[in-house]
């Protein structure tokens, strides 16, 4: 596909992430398209790699599925881009272009609750960002609290436990909290504000 667009040069193919960096090293090219997963490492941690060697080489990280650990290790990584794989050809050569004139493909605000956090800007278990919460996060996020597991948490809900993996993920990143062990002081906290919403 990528050989469809002329202005592009394919200059270097990996099978594995170990083989993308090394080709990476003695190819520089302008953009890495990387899998998320890969034999051997992960290409988050390709990119990383990559990234170290030369960081005028932009990494575009391609995934299966929308996964917020993911995406949280992608900008920490460096990565210029997160796309879906179902994305249509054309639109995968766009993001190649856009990616090498240093665009980001990355969600502004998503990427700055993640710098902001680096940067020790936020803290933890601060208020904001809960009344971004939808009724069903705010009842997990009471189970959490309560030291329940994701599969005990399925069972309660009667959701399958990969969902409640990924509610769990997005109420972390919501509320910038990083651990799940965080959440339940970040209610004891709330609790003792004088919140008395019950949210389980």
């Amino acid at each position: 596909m990528l050989e469809t667009d002329l202005t592009i040069e394919v200059v270097g193919e990996a099978s594995s992430a170990d083989e993308a960096v090394t080709s990476s090293a003695t190819t520089t090219p302008d953009v890495v398209v990387m899998d998320v997963r890969m034999p051997g490492r992960s290409g988050i941690e390709a990119c990383r790699d990559i990234r170290a060697h030369r960081e005028q080489t932009r990494v575009l990280i391609l995934t299966s599925f929308a996964d917020d650990e993911a995406l949280f290790s992608a900008i920490m990584a460096g990565a210029s881009g997160y796309v879906l794989k179902q994305i249509h050809g054309n639109d995968l050569l766009t993001a190649i272009h856009r990616v090498s004139k240093g665009e980001s493909l990355l969600d502004p605000s998503v990427t700055g609750r993640v710098l902001a956090r680096i940067r020790g800007d936020v803290l933890a278990g601060e208020d904001g960002g809960v009344e971004q919460l939808t009724p069903q996060e705010r009842r997990i996020i009471g189970l959490v609290a309560e030291g329940m597991t994701n599969r005990q948490i399925g069972a309660r809900v009667h959701l399958a436990e990969k969902t409640v993996k990924n509610y769990v993920s997005n109420i972390l990143m919501k509320l910038d909290l990083s651990r799940r062990a965080e959440v339940a002081a970040f209610m004891a906290r709330r609790r003792r504000g004088g919140d008395a919403e019950d949210w389980s």
